[in-house]
């Protein structure tokens, strides 16, 4: 007997899909636990439990993609490559990381050409991986609170705010960031990328900063197994147990509690059909002990066997909120 923990995208991520009468009665007779905070960081921080204010990414990525991480003396920044396209409206972040196809080519060809912007600084850029670039910097370095690039995928920048985010080191890290797109936006390179229909790598997004946190304090939350192709939740859990990729459908009930990120998903048919719906088979048979489903908009449920005698509770018109 376990429990499966599914996380899932904002029900507004399936625009004016139908969720199934099945799975709508189910949602009616669970257990509805105090909302959680809105957004991705703060879905998964339900699970990986790190110190409080603290959101220390680009340490415990690095923990995965080199042997460093945990430096004395040293703090970790992300500054993973990324596509700004200015419209009409404003200047909007289109792709980063793995959204921009990069191979270890463009790390050759880029990188030794943004190295002495940081380097000036007194800063050390690499890149162990094509996709996550790193800035190391002397542990206690002033860091603004810098917005992770899923939250800003596709936003104008103007409505982050950042324009208007006081300090001088929130001034230093602007200007840093100019300096490496005037590099980026000169590089011939890039004029290649774009010649062979790719897109460019006009800036570097800074997020994730701080020291790594102990095994201990990043750990206690997660389930013995983790399922998730998101490099975030991964790098999260890795402090606990050794995540594994997702399977394309539900693979049953196991052995031990198990977490399954279905975060990226918006085929509200597909995740019905090859997730939640054998999920509520395996609760209706007993094999599971409790089905908990985790929205980014903060939604919380828990579903048991006995709850299918709520006779009483009628479905929510049009889907869950």
């Amino acid at each position: 007997m376990t429990r499966a923990t599914f996380l899932l995208p904002a029900p507004a991520r399936f625009g004016a899909q139908r969720w199934s009468e099945t799975m709508l009665r189910a949602l009616a007779r669970a257990d509805r636990r105090p909302a959680g905070e809105a957004g991705r960081r703060a879905q998964l921080l339900r699970h990986a439990a790190l110190p409080p204010g603290r959101w220390p990414l680009a340490a415990l990525s690095r923990r995965l993609d080199a042997t460093d991480a945990d430096a004395p003396g040293t703090a970790w920044l992300r500054a993973d490559p990324a596509w700004l396209r200015p419209d009409i409206n404003g200047v909007r972040l289109m792709a980063h990381g793995e959204g921009l196809g990069l191979t270890a080519d463009d790390v050759t060809a880029l990188l030794p050409a943004l190295r002495p912007v940081f380097g000036d600084a007194g800063f050390m850029l690499d890149a162990p991986h094509p996709a996550r670039w790193y800035l190391q910097v002397p542990a206690g370095t002033p860091l603004p609170a810098f917005h992770d690039p899923s939250e800003a995928l596709g936003t104008d920048l103007a409505d982050l705010g950042d324009a208007d985010t006081p300090g001088p080191e929130a001034r230093r890290w602007r200007a840093l960031a100019n300096e490496a797109q005037i590099v980026l936006h000169q590089h011939p390179w890039n004029a290649g990328r774009q010649a062979a229909g790719r897109p460019p790598v006009n800036t570097l997004w800074f997020w994730g900063g701080g020291a790594a946190p102990g095994v201990a304090s990043a750990a206690h939350r997660w389930p013995p197994r983790v399922f998730s192709d998101d490099p975030v939740c991964v790098a999260l859990a890795a402090a606990a147990v050794r995540p594994q990729a997702l399977p394309d459908a539900w693979p049953g009930p196991g052995e031990g509690d198990a977490l399954f990120d279905l975060s990226a998903l918006r085929d509200l048919r597909a995740l019905l059909q090859a997730w939640l719906h054998p999920a509520l088979d395996a609760l209706d048979a007993g094999a599971l002990t409790t089905l908990a489903l985790d929205d980014e908009t903060g939604g919380l449920r828990e579903l048991r066997r006995w709850h299918r005698w709520r006779i009483w509770r009628r479905p929510a018109a049009g889907g869950p909120s």
